[in-house]
């Protein structure tokens, strides 16, 4: 299949994860970034779009847009990388003139927007994908494989954390200061940066969906104005229960995500700073090892597994799992051919979710951590 023409909105010179997902769309060879908006200015964005020698350089979203739609040969597709709070808007200009849509997590930076946002998919006959890189990992396709077949039996307890350290201090830089910036960031701050990975995460490798939570939200940096800690309790769907922290002020972790699952008959551990194992204990027997494409690996993490074991995948990788599964669901798309069973990629239905997450969260905070539903 020929490649995918992609364009890109925000990303640009000064960028943290625009960078990241070029590399993710080039590493499958089944993109080719051709078309630009990368930035707030139009100076900066001729200038970022100068420096990645791109085709097509536009000075603000919608133009592109426009243009994009109306050329022989313009994009296919476009990943939108800007702050929270432009990614609606940014990605409607798209929708709805049917050009597909990969986008950067969080949905939004507002319940409201989100749904908004899941209208507008409705509507357009474009994709929409969203990238929750983690669910690209091996190993964590291989846990919620074997949670699916049951080989821990029906769940019980789910325990997720995210704590990182790099807000601990009062920060200036840019990708300090929209994400503690409520007007671009939305209400929540390490929940909606970081506890939206932890959530999504949770969902993503259980099945289930957190139907209430009780919440304890803090901004413990002087005049922060969104949280920087959360600690909250969750129910699930179905009866099983869950703590989820979420923090930027936790001095020795970098990006210490990390899940245990616990079932029936068994229980599940992964790490994301060492993403190539998946720890399982039978109830009753020795605790096992599971290596990513070893012994004991499965199907659903073998199919996005890129080299031998031993052999380290992880962020960049897992980013690139989601661009070659948006590839797939593309390259369907445009010749009329079912979707293979075993794609899987984070939908609009999860973008959603976890905005409700996180609007939930800060309203059990402001009601002294009271139950809530989502």
């Amino acid at each position: 299949m020929k490649r995918i023409k992609l364009g890109m909105v925000g990303g640009g010179n000064d960028a943290f994860i625009g960078a990241v997902h070029r590399i993710a769309a080039r590493i499958d060879d089944r993109f080719e970034l051709v078309a630009g908006a990368l930035s707030s200015t139009p100076e900066k964005s001729q200038a970022s779009g100068a420096a990645l020698g791109l085709e097509r350089i536009y000075d603000d979203f919608k133009s592109m847009a426009i243009r994009e739609a109306r050329l022989k040969n313009g994009i296919e597709a476009v990943s939108i990388v800007t702050p929270n709070h432009m990614h609606y808007a940014a990605a409607n200009e798209f929708l709805k003139r049917g050009i597909h849509v990969i986008c950067d997590k969080p949905l939004t930076s507002t319940l409201a927007d989100a749904r908004k946002f899941a209208k507008a998919v409705e509507k357009s006959d474009a994709l929409f994908v969203l990238t929750h890189n983690y669910t690209g990992y091996p190993m964590v396709r291989q846990a919620r494989e074997m949670i699916a077949n049951g080989e821990i039996g029906k769940v019980r307890v789910v325990q997720v954390e995210y704590p990182q350290d790099w807000l601990t201090i009062h920060q200036e830089f840019k990708q300090a200061e929209w994400r503690t910036d409520p007007a671009r960031s939305g209400a929540g701050g390490s929940t909606g940066d970081i506890g939206t990975h932890a959530h999504n995460l949770a969902c993503f490798v259980t099945g289930l969906q957190v139907k209430a939570l009780a919440a304890d939200l803090d901004a413990f940096v002087p005049g922060r104005q969104v949280d920087d800690n959360g600690h909250v309790m969750l129910r699930f769907e179905g009866g099983a229960k869950g703590m989820l922290w979420c923090s930027q002020v936790a001095p020795g972790n970098e990006n210490a995500l990390r899940l245990r699952v616990y079932g029936e008959t068994g229980g599940l551990e992964w790490a994301q700073e060492d993403p190539n194992y998946l720890w399982h204990t039978p109830f009753g027997a020795p605790k096992r090892l599971i290596t990513r494409n070893g012994s004991g690996a499965g199907d659903a993490a073998g199919r996005v597994s890129r080299v031998p074991p031993g052999h380290p995948e992880g962020y960049l990788e897992g980013f690139a799992n989601i661009y070659s599964e948006a590839a797939t669901v593309i390259e369907a798309h445009r010749t009329g051919a079912p979707v293979p069973a075993d794609v899987i990629y984070p939908s609009i239905e999860d973008g959603v979710r976890g905005i409700a997450f996180v609007d939930a969260c800060v309203r059990s905070s402001a009601r002294n951590a009271a139950w809530v539903r989502l």
